[in-house]
């Protein structure tokens, strides 16, 4: 027997190509959205109620809410949830060395389920329904089953670390026995949930890889069709280390070793010149722009309108708790705007420009702009619903300011992914 869910009464804030924002009802069934009936076409089929054209076995009242399609965070290391507050005032570097490679490296399986847990519930509960998640070398099953078991759309991967003098014993791999478990995993998990779960290659950054390493994953994406998700630019301190070492900028060298594609999503590149950008336009790279981390780290502010200007997909993502130290989409999109207007000008990142960020342009980074990042029918229905009667939000005529600068995540009341309900009235359901 099918499993159906219909979304009444709400205002669908759709993100598709045509950027229409509907009084609309919603019917879902096994996972997709099945129907969109507008207030307009409800009324021309009067008397032919959609209880009656295809009956739900679950009714969710959206009024006073916005219908959205759920949130995509294309960069977080849910494996230092549990490090929040505890690596604080520090350079990236630094912070690494002396906090949280230390810290990844004692993880137990236990301590990296409660971990992940943690921030997948922290996730769903503020809207994201997808992340693209880089685990740390060890344990990364746990990261996978905790995906599986709490419902989040999750494209995961071991952290790779085969080089570099500062990379600790705890952490540091043999290039072969990397790739080997690399490759267990994809089998283990890739496409797994009915395609819920995902594989991605995660090669932590150019100082702890080694150049087999890296062009062995452009090997493995081609050959499994997977993205790649790495750091790049993130700090001048390692861009300096990256050319010293290497003889050539970060993009460059990445691009040399094969890492430059359209299934490749780096996280950061704050600190890339007119050539760089070439290179990722040219190659068709997305970026991941986390402007909180960014700031907490002293990394510096990624020229994201330069970026999208230049037709380089740029998503959201909000790193790991501990640079953070939050996991909450609404500051991300908050800041992203905020930090850019005296910059560039008040215009260089209008709202309606940072929710495709966080929803659309999310999808097409991961390859799933057919599939969930709009609310159209034949979608995945990764949906959230956010209360907008709250006073602080008033006079709320605007969808997309008033989504970007003026809710919380307090706000969303409901969320799906694959049409499960996830979240209900701000309560999990993953229990139920």
């Amino acid at each position: 027997m099918s499993s159906s869910l219909l979304i009444q009464n709400g205002t669908l804030v759709t993100m598709n190509a045509k950027e229409e924002v509907l009084n609309a009802d919603l019917y879902i069934e096994d996972g997709k959205i099945k129907k969109i009936l507008t207030k307009d076409q409800k009324e021309s089929q009067r008397g032919t109620d959609l209880f009656e054209i295809c009956p739900p076995t679950t009714v969710l009242d959206a009024k006073n809410c916005w219908v959205l399609p759920g949130f995509i965070q294309t960069h977080v290391h849910l494996c230092q949830t549990s490090f929040r507050n505890l690596a604080e005032d520090l350079e990236l570097l630094d912070w690494l060395k002396e906090k949280i490679w230390p810290m990844e490296g004692a993880h137990t399986q236990a301590s990296l389920f409660s971990s992940a847990s943690l921030g997948i519930q922290e996730l769903l509960l503020g809207g994201t329904t997808t992340v693209l998640d880089m685990g740390t070398v060890h344990h990364t099953d746990e990261i996978f089953k905790a995906a599986q078991k709490l419902g989040i759309r999750l494209f995961c991967g071991k952290a790779m670390m085969d080089a570099g003098e500062e990379t600790p014993k705890s952490l540091k791999e043999d290039t072969h026995a990397s790739l080997d478990e690399t490759q267990r995993l994809i089998e283990t998990w890739h496409g797994k949930e009915n395609g819920r779960l995902s594989y991605a290659l995660a090669p932590r950054f150019a100082l702890s890889c080694s150049e087999k390493l890296l062009k062995a994953c452009h090997d493995l994406s081609e050959k499994n069709g997977i993205m790649i998700h790495t750091h790049a630019s993130e700090n001048r301190s390692e861009c300096q280390a990256i050319e010293t070492q290497k003889g050539k900028k970060t993009i460059h060298y990445l691009e040399d070793m094969g890492l430059c594609t359209s299934r490749s999503c780096f996280a950061h590149c704050i600190w890339v010149d007119e050539s760089e950008m070439e290179v990722l336009k040219k190659t068709n790279t997305r970026v991941s722009h986390c402007p909180s981390s960014n700031l907490k780290l002293g990394s510096g502010i990624a020229r994201v309108p330069e970026l999208l200007k230049e037709g380089i997909c740029v998503t959201l993502g909000a790193d790991g708790a501990p640079c953070n130290n939050t996991l909450n989409m609404f500051q991300e999109m908050r800041l992203a705007g905020l930090i850019q207007k005296p910059r560039v000008g008040v215009q260089a990142l209008p709202a309606k420009e940072i929710l495709k960020m966080a929803t659309c342009y999310g999808a097409k980074a991961l390859h799933m702009e057919n599939a969930i990042g709009s609310i159209e029918t034949g979608h995945q229905a990764d949906l959230i619903l956010i209360q907008k009667d709250a006073l602080h939000q008033q006079p709320a005529t605007d969808p997309y300011t008033t989504i970007v600068y003026a809710s919380y995540a307090s706000d969303v009341k409901d969320v799906l992914v694959n049409g499960k309900v996830c979240v209900r009235n701000r309560k999990l359901l993953f229990n139920e």
